[in-house]
């Protein structure tokens, strides 16, 4: 049995030529649609490799494994999350609690739009969560956060905002894995952020005016 906590995650190397980012991106479109119709237990290198039409030693020379395939799609679902943080959490132009009106809702449509592969990754995150490039990839998106919360909440001392923004990203995850379950329609989605950020942004309110 392969020990999770040695498991390595990281690509062999990257794409250099055309030819070569054509062949991993041909991995990684296969990878969604295998991981989608099998799910994480049934999910296999050469399935992955049979739905691009490619070799699994051409796989194996960008991926050593099936936790790396898994592993890179995460990552690029982290590093989406973190370019949409941070476009809309550093618009200073723009009130926090509005900023964080407009997280509410891209987060929930985001979630809604994606449900599906992120439910299968979920399930295959025993595979990579414990490796040290994973615990690297989440920092990024924390750190956005301490420092709109520093913005917004300037007199609340830093425990306090680092307990609102824990809670903040717990309520955003749970509330938009549970609503994106099944399909929803524009308008559910818009009435579903709004009441949710009517909530998070009365806590950050009362939180500043203490």
């Amino acid at each position: 049995m392969t020990d999770r906590r040695t498991t390595r995650v990281a690509s062999r190397k990257s794409p250099k030529q055309a030819r070569a980012q054509q062949l991993v991106e041909a991995v990684l479109d296969a990878a969604v649609q295998v991981l989608m119709k099998e799910g994480a237990q049934r999910f296999t290198t050469a399935r992955v490799a049979e739905r691009a039409g490619v070799s699994v030693g051409s796989l194996y020379q960008y991926f050593p494994n099936k936790a790396a395939i898994l592993f890179r799609l995460q990552s690029d679902e982290w590093r989406r999350t973190s370019a949409l943080l941070r476009g809309i959490l550093e618009d200073r132009a723009t009130p926090p609690l509005a900023r964080l009106r407009r997280l509410v809702y891209a987060f929930i449509q985001s979630e809604c739009e994606e449900a599906a592969v992120r439910t299968a990754l979920s399930d295959a995150a025993p595979l990579y969560r414990d490796a040290p490039e994973a615990v690297e990839a989440k920092g990024e998106s924390a750190g956005i956060f301490r420092a709109f919360l520093a913005e917004a909440l300037p007199s609340v001392d830093e425990a306090k905002r680092m307990l609102a923004g824990d809670l903040i990203k717990t309520t955003l995850r749970e509330v938009g894995s549970n609503f994106s379950e099944k399909p929803r329609e524009a308008e559910e989605i818009v009435a579903y952020s709004e009441a949710v950020a009517d909530m998070l942004c009365a806590y950050l309110e009362r939180l500043g005016k203490k």
